[in-house]
């Protein structure tokens, strides 16, 4: 199995990163149209709420790939920050932002489910 080096992962979360920010960059939709006919409102608060739901989810995952791009250079990437043991190689090539290991990911996400209200991120 090849070693997973951290700059192998760099270039792709430098390309995450700008695609991220790119589509950040986009507000388009977020503006209010004045005196607009009542349905026509509701569906464009129905696409403003979409497009921000969007953008809180871009904003989350730009966070992830900067914080995985700071890892590498601290030296701590592909180490999983709540369990400390190695992150596989097949999951860093598959999500490079990732922080923690598969095992420690799906307790996390049991976790989520179980209480999303009192969930906590390792980040």
């Amino acid at each position: 199995m090849k070693h997973w080096k951290p700059t192998d992962g760099e270039a792709v979360l430098r390309t995450k990163e700008a695609e991220l920010m790119a589509g950040l960059k986009n507000r388009e939709g977020l503006e209010a149209e004045p005196e607009a006919e009542f349905c026509d409102e509701i569906q464009r608060a129905a696409d403003r709420a979409l497009l921000i739901q969007t953008l809180d989810r871009s904003s989350s995952l730009l966070r992830e790939v900067r914080a995985a791009l700071a890892r590498i250079h601290d030296g701590s990437y592909g180490q999983c920050l709540h369990c400390e043991e190695p992150i596989s190689p097949k999951r860093l090539a598959a999500v490079p932002w990732a922080s923690l290991c598969i095992r420690c990911q799906e307790e996390a996400d049991r976790e989520y489910a179980g209480n999303p209200a009192e969930f906590k991120l390792v980040a």
